[in-house]
Formats: structure tokens, sequence, C-alpha cells
């Protein structure tokens, strides 16, 4: 039962969207069933617990990737392309002031 469980909240964004306080509602009503015993339900909350914060930092680095990718598409400019071109700015302007 606890395999299933796993693969059940698993499957797709299922564990990332969970908090703890629902997987802890969930484990509590596999123990009240028997189906989990106390002594497991505390590694097994950890456990999936751990596996959202996993599945949860996949899907951002994902995202990320996406969202450069989608700016790199568009040719949209970086906050830090922006921010080398002001410094390159600055720098001509002191050039420029220099020889004045």
């Amino acid at each position: 039962m606890k395999d299933l469980i796993k693969k059940g909240l698993s499957l797709g964004l299922g564990l990332a969207v969970v908090s703890k306080e629902q997987i802890e509602k969930l484990v509590d009503e596999l123990v009240k069933k028997g189906e989990v015993s106390t002594a497991e339900s505390k590694d097994l909350i950890q456990e999936l617990f751990d596996k959202g914060e996993t599945e949860r930092k996949q899907i951002n680095e994902r995202f990320r990737e996406q969202f450069d990718q989608l700016l790199k598409d568009l040719n949209i400019p970086k906050k830090a392309d922006l921010e080398r071109l002001e410094q390159r700015i600055q720098a001509l302007e002191e050039q420029i002031r220099d020889k004045s």
C-alpha cells in the first residue's frame, strides 16, 4: 500500500504540490486504517516530503531552462546583459570625459 501511495502521489506534479500537512493527514489515515504502522509513519512522511522537495526543485530548474530558452528565442536580453551594457556605456562616458 505504501508503494501504491508513493507511485500515486509521484505522478505528474503530485508530491511537488502537496504540503507536508497534507502528507501527514494522508499517512495518519493510513495509520488509522492499519495499513501503515505508527513507527513507519514518520519515515514515510519524511520520505514523501523529501521526494516532493526534489520534484519541486526539478520542476523549477526545468522552468528556468525553458524560460531562458524563450528569452533567447525572442532575442530578449537578460538583466546581466543589460548590466554589462550599462558598464560599457559608463566606461565609454568616462573615456570621453577624460579626453575633454
